[in-house]
């Protein structure tokens, strides 16, 4: 594991709730059935970086075989217990991060999902692991990786654009906090932001035209600066 993804394992050590604009069961809700649409069916689900179940256990009556993976193991007890709260007998829960899943899978599915992930893994990283889904997926199957981080779009949310009512004085601020933030990280030899790499979707798609794979690429209703890669065999 790079210095990066230690600092990324120890940051979600102890964490109970994935990072949703909102915690509300209504949002939780809507942002679920904004991603099953574009799952769009299959029996059977991998969700990679499933954290504390949000998602998960509204995708859970869709499907007649779940796995939930994810490398926190604070956050995997959150998501059992909200599984067990359900009675959901259909999820099962495996803790591994995107280089140890693969030997712990015992099946292929129809979908492969993660969602708000894929900002931790480097280019390379993303190549190795569709690399791997494409041998557990099953043939008309899908891999869907959410909530990528936009490089084009991002970097003008963090310092306000997207806001209501974008003050200059407002960026201004902004701008040198993320400046501060910066140069702060690289002195300490940390990341940058904790959020971790924003995409470039042309680049996400070379990776996955590489691998024999088709990808479209759709901006996510509920985050301005992300977007959702549907990944599918030509």
């Amino acid at each position: 594991m790079s210095k990066s993804q230690n600092v990324w394992a120890e940051f979600f050590s102890d964490k109970i709730c994935g990072g949703h604009r909102s915690s509300s069961e209504e949002f939780i809700s809507k942002e679920a059935k904004e991603k099953l649409f574009h799952l769009d069916g299959g029996k059977t689900l991998l969700d990679f970086g499933c954290g504390a179940g949000e998602l998960l256990v509204y995708y859970a009556p869709e499907y007649e075989k779940l796995i939930g993976v994810d490398f926190s193991a604070s956050m995997l007890d959150e998501a059992n217990r909200r599984i067990r709260e359900k009675n959901y007998e259909n999820v099962s829960l495996i803790l591994a991060d995107d280089k140890t899943v693969w030997k712990k899978l015992d099946s292929s599915f129809d979908r492969i999902t993660a969602a708000g992930v894929f900002q931790y893994l480097t280019y390379q990283e993303i190549d190795k692991f569709i690399f791997n889904a494409s041998n557990y997926l099953n043939e008309e199957g899908r891999i869907v990786l959410f909530d990528i981080l936009d490089s084009r779009l991002y970097p003008l949310w963090k310092i306000g654009l997207f806001s209501q009512d974008p003050k200059p004085l407002y960026i201004l601020r902004k701008v040198g906090f993320e400046f501060k933030t910066m140069v702060s990280a690289s002195l300490k030899n940390r990341p940058r932001d904790i959020l971790g790499y924003a995409h470039n979707p042309y680049k996400v798609e070379k990776i996955v035209n590489k691998q024999g794979f088709e990808m479209t690429c759709v901006q996510s209703m509920y985050y301005e600066y992300k977007y959702h890669a549907i990944i599918y065999r030509t």
